[in-house]
C-alpha cells in the first residue's frame, strides 16, 4: 500500500526553504524510489574561499607532498581533506 505524500509548501524564499527542510523528513513528500540518477556534466562545484592557520612546519611537509606528486599543495589539502571527511561519514 503506498503511503499518501503530503504537499510541499510554497516558500517565499530560500531561506524560508531551507529551514523547512531542515525540520522535516522528505520520505514524508517525496517518493524517492522513483527519483532517477541525473548527470549533470557541465555543473561546476562552488566553492568559498575560507582562511585557515596552519603550524608551519605542517604547510611545509604538505608542500614538499604536493611536490612530490607535483599538484599545487592547496589541491593536496582538498584532497585530503575529502578523503577523510569521507571516510568518518562511512564509518556509522
Amino acid at each position: 500500500m503506498m503511503k499518501k505524500l503530503k504537499n510541499i509548501p510554497k516558500f517565499r524564499n530560500e531561506s524560508e526553504e531551507t529551514e523547512f527542510w531542515a525540520k522535516h523528513d522528505s520520505t514524508e513528500y517525496v517518493d524517492w524510489s522513483k527519483a532517477k540518477k541525473v548527470i549533470l556534466p557541465n555543473l561546476k562545484p562552488s566553492s568559498k574561499s575560507i582562511p585557515i592557520r596552519f603550524p608551519v612546519p605542517l604547510l611545509e611537509r604538505i608542500k614538499v607532498l604536493a611536490n612530490k606528486n607535483n599538484i599545487p599543495y592547496q589541491s593536496l589539502i582538498k584532497t585530503y581533506l575529502a578523503d577523510r571527511i569521507e571516510k568518518e561519514f562511512h564509518k556509522v
